[in-house]
């Protein structure tokens, strides 16, 4: 591995807790990632020279305070820190921080930074962008680029956010037992929202968002390694495993939407699934089950069928009807006529589906899927009628043209 790509995944590894080190000492977000891009640029200078340093976070932490401390004081018009050579050597007391810094702190730290970033003030679009800037260290370009939105606008929706923060006046102390346990369904619930922002997209813009599933991904390993015998961390970072397994297989050569019936599963990323499905399995055992662990064991069955006709669908119904019960919606009810339709029938699916439509009349997939379960039925013409509120609805050109292949075997059928 050459120098410039070890020193750049030590430094987006050690970020989240060096970051959050710095947000603890000086209590401002911008002066604390501040600190620590100076920290990157003295890194970038001194470790290809002097060799990597026992531990990255420990030193990018002690050297971005003290460039913070030494800003601070310009800022101040006091007298500057001693010269880079006299802080940036950290022979002796490298070592005293790393023990200073041990799990406790690395685990309230990156908590507290999530937590700031996951703020209730917050809307979730600013939760996203936040973290992927604060904790994630993407550029504003990247942000902007992921969310098909100009750098002046994603610019603007960050400074608000940071600027809500500041009003909120959000404590920086050491979140407690409670609140941590409260804040981490929004921060599991932000990652999940940065996951579906990536694979929602469609076809044409499906590269530019790709990082963002992959990022999520990451967060919420890193989330599952600070929460290590939660079982809806588990959970989540199952779903989000065997859902992006099925990425190369999700659209044609023409860029149309390929349903998971259809796909070809030999394009399937198998390493994903495998530790996906040991996931789901081990929160599982924990005998406590959740939205997120419901939802990964339905992606598990998929994942565990190697033929569509093998897919255990009384089960994925009856994982449904529990996730109804645990998170009760008409998304959720929606998603399991799909499956009442594979076993018990298009009738008895459609009879759950019709109650909804006061709820969902603006829902793309519920008049797709209503117009397939009365094209099922042979009642053409309220497919017809279905099928065409479906496309005025669609959120991509693939979603449209997926509906009008439906169409066009209605027409032929006549």
């Amino acid at each position: 591995m050459s120098d410039m790509a070890w020193i750049d995944a030590a430094l987006t590894s050690a970020r989240p807790q060096a970051v959050g080190a710095l947000l603890r000492y000086f209590r401002d977000l911008d002066t604390a990632e501040e600190a620590y891009q100076d920290a990157c640029l003295r890194a970038l200078k001194s470790w290809p020279r002097n060799g990597p340093p026992r531990d990255p976070a420990a030193w990018l932490i002690m050297v971005g305070r003290n460039a913070g401390i030494d800003g601070v004081r310009r800022r101040g018009r006091q007298e500057a820190l001693p010269p880079e050579e006299a802080i940036s050597n950290l022979d002796d007391a490298e070592g005293a921080a790393v023990e200073r810094v041990d799990a406790a702190d690395y685990r309230d730290d990156v908590l507290r930074l999530l937590f700031i970033c996951c703020h209730p003030e917050l809307p979730a679009t600013q939760q996203i962008a936040l973290a992927l800037r604060i904790v994630s260290g993407l550029s504003v370009r990247q942000i902007a680029r992921a969310f098909l939105v100009s750098e002046a606008a994603m610019e603007q929706r960050i400074t608000r956010a940071k600027a809500r923060i500041a009003r909120a006046e959000v404590p920086f102390e050491t979140p407690g037992a409670v609140e941590r346990s409260e804040r981490l369904g929004a921060v599991a619930a932000m990652v999940y929202l940065l996951f579906n922002e990536g694979y929602s997209a469609s076809f044409d813009v499906a590269q530019a968002k790709a990082p963002l599933c992959e990022e999520a991904i990451r967060l919420s390993r890193l989330l599952l390694r600070l929460f290590k015998t939660e079982p809806e961390i588990m959970g989540l970072t199952a779903l989000m495993l065997l859902q992006h397994s099925r990425a190369a297989a999700r659209f044609d050569t023409e860029g149309q939407v390929v349903l998971l019936g259809n796909q070809d599963r030999r394009l399937w990323n198998r390493k994903l699934i495998s530790e996906g499905l040991a996931l789901i399995d081990k929160a599982m055992r924990h005998r406590r089950p959740g939205p997120y662990q419901i939802q990964a064991a339905i992606a598990a069955l998929h994942a565990r069928a190697e033929r569509p006709e093998d897919t255990d669908w009384t089960e994925i119904d009856a994982l449904y009807a529990a996730l109804e019960r645990v998170q009760p919606s008409p998304v959720v009810t929606l998603n399991r006529a799909v499956a009442v339709a594979k076993v018990r029938g298009p009738e008895a699916a459609l009879a759950m589906v019709e109650p909804l439509e006061s709820q969902l009349s603006g829902y793309f997939h519920f008049h797709g899927l209503r117009g397939g379960l009365l094209m099922q039925l042979g009642r053409a013409a309220e497919a017809r009628e279905a099928f065409n509120r479906a496309i005025a609805l669609a959120n991509t050109a693939a979603e449209a043209a997926h509906i009008r292949m439906h169409l066009d075997r209605l027409a032929g059928a006549r």
